[in-house]
This record gives structure tokens, sequence and C-alpha cells, in this order.
């Protein structure tokens, strides 16, 4: 998928929400448990039910791998009821040195067929640059996350007498390796503070914004500091929506809490593009 295609995505839809498919077997409504493979019957109707209101669907391989090799055939299935025109994320956070990494890239974007999969940068280059070698897929780069370890590495001060910290220097050499049609970065809703000086250093980049919802990020703070001309913001929200109920209304719920979302977004579209 392309950049142009997915703003035409963002644009019809009126939306940039991306739903996280964080399904833990432990949360799952008590009706589905008896089936053959609940997992994927709660994303199936999650998907159905929401399909029309977001841009984006986000796995988080964690839930899927926790479940062994069960868990690989309920995300294959998954994928597969995804509608083409929505841009699937492997929320896998990989990166290793260049052999490896090659070998996750096949894994998510041939074996899977995923769009993009999200990459820690620690490594450096060539722990990320096999993720970049095929055409239409993309790399979301680990930057300024949401979490409160975030400040242990990444609000480093450079000493190069700059003031710059260490995640706009990621995002600044990140930029080396490939461009905005490419490459987005994961940029928590909580670090609003700094997606001033995220935009500074990477005004073209899509913004992957988990953090909105359940983690208690501001959707309208992120959206007027972070939106760009092609809107360049890919909003996450995964409990806030998927677990809206636990009963047997659970995808109703999950449609009226993602309608909510995207009908703010819809605003902030008209107002700030």
């Amino acid at each position: 998928m392309t950049r142009e295609q997915l703003f035409e995505q963002i644009l019809n839809k009126k939306s940039y929400l991306c739903i996280g498919l964080d399904t833990d077997p432990l949360k799952l409504p008590q009706h589905l448990l008896d089936l053959e493979d609940p997992v994927f019957e709660f994303n199936r109707q999650i998907i159905e039910a929401t399909a029309d209101l977001c841009v984006a669907y986000k796995p988080n391989i964690a839930f899927y791998e926790a479940q062994g090799p069960q868990g690989w055939v309920s995300l294959q299935k998954t994928l597969q009821v995804i509608p083409k025109e929505i841009f699937t994320i492997a929320d896998a956070k990989r990166g290793d040195i260049g052999n490896t990494s090659e070998l996750y890239a096949r894994a998510f974007f041939e074996n899977m067929d995923f769009d993009s999969v999200t990459v820690a940068p620690y490594m450096g280059a060539d722990s990320v640059k096999p993720f970049l070698t095929q055409a239409g897929k993309w790399v979301i780069l680990l930057a300024l996350t949401s979490n409160a370890g975030s400040q242990d590495f990444q609000m480093l001060r450079l000493e190069d007498g700059n003031e710059e910290y260490l995640f706009e220097q990621v995002l600044r050499t990140s930029q080396e390796w490939a461009t905005a049609d490419q490459l987005m970065f994961v940029v928590g809703a909580t670090q609003s503070d700094y997606v001033q000086r995220v935009r500074q250093v990477a005004p073209d980049n899509f913004l992957l914004v988990p953090g909105v919802g359940a983690q208690g990020g501001s959707l309208e703070e992120i959206s007027r500091l972070g939106m760009n001309r092609q809107c360049g913001l890919l909003v996450n929200s995964s409990r806030a929506i998927i677990y809206a109920s636990s009963g047997y209304d659970f995808a109703e719920r999950a449609r009226e809490a993602a309608f909510a979302v995207q009908r703010e977004m819809e605003k902030l579209l008209e107002e700030l593009l």
C-alpha cells in the first residue's frame, strides 16, 4: 500500500483510526470459549463490526505467540478476513542482526503478507534495512513510546551540544535509510509534549500513535500537534474498543466505541486538514 492509497482511505472513511487486535483468551466473552477457535471468532466479529470505521488493524503478535501453534493459525485466519484495502500492521517490535531480520521480514511480509511491521532501532541500520527491501511494505520504527520506561533511553540528551534527545537522533538517522513512502514512526499519545519536536525532524512521515483510550492519551491534542498535509497519523485504540463489552453484544459495543472515535476524527480532519 502506498502513502497516497492510505491517505485516500483516510479521506474516504473520514478516519485515521487503527484498531489493535490485542486479543487475550482470558478476556474473551464466555460464550465464545467452547468454539474451535474462539480468538479468531472474536477477531472476525470485531472486524466485521468496525471495518468501515477504521483504516488499519494492528494485531499485537505477542498475544498470538503466547498461544503456541494455534495462535499463529488464529492470526493467519484473522488476516484473511481483513478487507484488502485496510492497512495491516504486525506489531512485532522485531530487530536483530541482518540475516535474522531478513527472516523476520520474510515471515511477516511474504508468509503472512502484512503491509507493515514494527521494528526496534536499537541495533542500528543493518538490523532495520532488511525490512526495507520489499516494495509496498512499510517499517514502523519505535521512536518515542508511551511507557514509563521510555525515559530510560529515549529521553537521554546527546552530548554534542545541540540539545537533542536520543529519540530525535533515531528519527534523523533512520530517514537516511528510507523515505516517508516506506518509513513510519511510533510516537505515543502520552508523549504529546514532544510531538512538535518529532514533527520538526520528521514532517512528512506517518506516525503510529498508541496510547489513546485506555492509556489516557488525548486524540484532539495529538491530532493538533501531529497532523500534516496528508493527515500523517494512524491513531491506535485497542482495549477501549475491542473490550467495550464482555457479553453477547461485544461486537456491537465495539462498533459503538469505534464510531465515537471516528466521529471525533471526522471533525478534526475537517478542522485541521
